[in-house]
C-alpha cells in the first residue's frame, strides 16, 4: 500500500513540473513572438512647417522719456499713468528752486548790466551832442551806438533769466516761456518716475536730466526679442512669424521680420542675436506693452507632402535610408530623396509611395 501511494505521489508531482514547464515555455514563445513582431508606420500626406523659434517680449515701436529743460522742483502734475494725451498738452509743472548763490548771481547780473546801460547811455548823450558840433566822427559815434545797443540786450537777458528764477516764467517777444514740461508726441503715459516735490535736474548737452515719464503710441507695437545663433542664417526680412503671447492663450497674433541685429549678444552663456517683428494682425486683443511672448518664424511650408516620421530614417554619407518589411520576417534598405524637415516630421521627395510602411528602428533594451 506504501509504494502504492509513493508511486502515485511521484506521477502527480512529475505531471505538475511538466505543466509548469509547458506553461513557461508558452509564455516565453509569446514573449518572444511579441517582441519579433516589428512596429511600422506608413507614408502618409501632411503639412511641413520649419520654424525658428524667438523669446521675447511685446513693446512700443517709439518709447519716449520725457524730460525737462528747466531745473527745480515738480510742482504740479497734470496726468498719470495710462492717461492718453496729445502733442503739445501740458504734463507737469517745474517750480523754479534756485540756490541762495543762483538766485544771488541773477540779482547781480541785473545791476552789472544796469550800471553799464546807465555809462553807455550818458556816453551816447556826450558823444552826440560832438557829433551835431561836428567834433566827432560817424563812425566812432556809431561804433559806440552799437555797444549801446549791446548793452541794452545783455540787461534784457539778465532781467528774463531773474524772472524765470524767481516766477518761473517769462515772455520773450511774443512767446510765453513757462517752466511747464508738455507732451513731446500724442500718446499714452506708461511710467511715472517722480512724485510732487521731487527734485528736477535739466537736460542739456552735457547732462542726461531727470527721466521724468514715460510714454508711448501704443497704435504701433512690435515684438522684441532674441534668435539662437543656428536659426539666424536662415531668417530673412519680410519672413511671416506668429506669436505667441503668454497673457492672451489662443488669439492668433501675426507679423513679419523687419530687423535683425547684426551683432550677436551673450544670454545665459549663449550667444543669441537681437530680432525685432512688426505685428501686422493682433485678432482683436488687447496688447500691452510688456506682455512676454515667443515668435514662431516662418521659415519655409509646404502643404500636403509625402511624410514620414524622421526618426524612421537613418542618415549615412549625405544620402537617407528607411528599412521596408518583407513578407513576415525578411526586411530590405530603401534608399530615399528627403525635403523639408521640421525635425519631426520629413518630407519625402522620392523612394517611397503613400501608404506604404516603413520599420520603425529597433529600440534596444536598457540592462
Amino acid at each position: 500500500m506504501k509504494k502504492g501511494k509513493s508511486k502515485k505521489k511521484l506521477i502527480w508531482i512529475i505531471v505538475i513540473i511538466v505543466i509548469f514547464v509547458f506553461s513557461a515555455v508558452l509564455v516565453m514563445s509569446k514573449g518572444n513572438k511579441k517582441e519579433t513582431t516589428a512596429k511600422t508606420v506608413k507614408v502618409t500626406k501632411s503639412d511641413i512647417v520649419d520654424k525658428a523659434l524667438a523669446v521675447g517680449s511685446i513693446e512700443p515701436l517709439n518709447e519716449i522719456a520725457v524730460k525737462s529743460k528747466v531745473s527745480g522742483v515738480v510742482g504740479k502734475m497734470f496726468v498719470n499713468v495710462g492717461d492718453f494725451v496729445n502733442k503739445g498738452d501740458i504734463m507737469l509743472e517745474v517750480n523754479p528752486d534756485p540756490t541762495p548763490l543762483e538766485l544771488a548771481q541773477a540779482k547781480r547780473n541785473v545791476e552789472m548790466a544796469s550800471i553799464e546801460l546807465e555809462t553807455l547811455k550818458r556816453e551816447m548823450n556826450r558823444k552826440e551832442e560832438l557829433l551835431n558840433k561836428g567834433l566827432l566822427s560817424t563812425q566812432e559815434f556809431e561804433t559806440l551806438k552799437q555797444q549801446y545797443e549791446q548793452s541794452v540786450l545783455h540787461h534784457k537777458i539778465a532781467q528774463e533769466s531773474l524772472a524765470l528764477i524767481e516766477k518761473g516764467k517769462v515772455k520773450i517777444a511774443e512767446t510765453n516761456i513757462e517752466t511747464v514740461v508738455k507732451a513731446p508726441i500724442s500718446g499714452f503715459i506708461l511710467e511715472k518716475n517722480v512724485n510732487l516735490g521731487d527734485p528736477v535736474v535739466p537736460l542739456t548737452s552735457y547732462q542726461a536730466g531727470t527721466e521724468l515719464m514715460k510714454m508711448a503710441n501704443m497704435e504701433n507695437l512690435i515684438f522684441k526679442g532674441t534668435v539662437d545663433e543656428i536659426d539666424v542664417g536662415k531668417i530673412k526680412e519680410e519672413m511671416k512669424a506668429e506669436l505667441q503671447v503668454g497673457a492672451l492663450p489662443g488669439k492668433n497674433v501675426t507679423g513679419h521680420v523687419y530687423l535683425i541685429s547684426l551683432k550677436a549678444k551673450k544670454q545665459d552663456n549663449t550667444t543669441v542675436f537681437p530680432i525685432e517683428i512688426a505685428i501686422d494682425n493682433n485678432d482683436g486683443a488687447v496688447l500691452r506693452a510688456g506682455f512676454s511672448a515667443n515668435a514662431n518664424i516662418i521659415i519655409a511650408k509646404k502643404d500636403s507632402v509625402l511624410s514620414i516620421p524622421e526618426r524612421v530614417v537613418t542618415f549615412r554619407n549625405d544620402s537617407a535610408f528607411v528599412m521596408l518589411p518583407v513578407g513576415e520576417e525578411e526586411t530590405k534598405e530603401q534608399y530615399i530623396e528627403t525635403g523639408l524637415s521640421d525635425a519631426i516630421t520629413i518630407e519625402v521627395v522620392s523612394g517611397l509611395e503613400e501608404g506604404q510602411e516603413v520599420l520603425e528602428k529597433k529600440v534596444k533594451e536598457i540592462i
